[in-house]
């Protein structure tokens, strides 16, 4: 069975650029090595995504909004490189 808020890793994923969702380290508990891979290489690429988008500098509000996202995609990337590195020596 999947852990994956919203059926999938990408859909997850969306979950979280658009701040629906948060990730902590209790609620990656639940999730196996695998699981958690997938996650990370899915964040991984939606950062690479949003990145490469191109925005006109003069919309402030676009601006905040990209770097809203990659904040959040950032942070959830810590905690889970953090999990996985926990779990991966048997601590969680």
């Amino acid at each position: 069975m999947s852990h994956f808020i919203g059926g999938s890793a990408p859909a997850m994923v969306r979950q979280i650029t658009e701040g629906y969702t948060l990730i902590n380290a209790v609620m990656l508990k639940r999730f196996t090595v695998g699981e958690l891979d997938t996650l990370k290489f899915e964040i991984e690429k939606k950062i690479r995504d949003l990145r490469s988008e191109q925005i006109d500098l003069r919309e402030t509000l676009a601006v905040q909004l990209k770097n809203r996202r990659l904040s959040r995609l950032e942070g959830a990337l810590r905690i889970i490189r953090a999990s996985r590195n926990n779990k991966s020596r048997g601590r969680g």
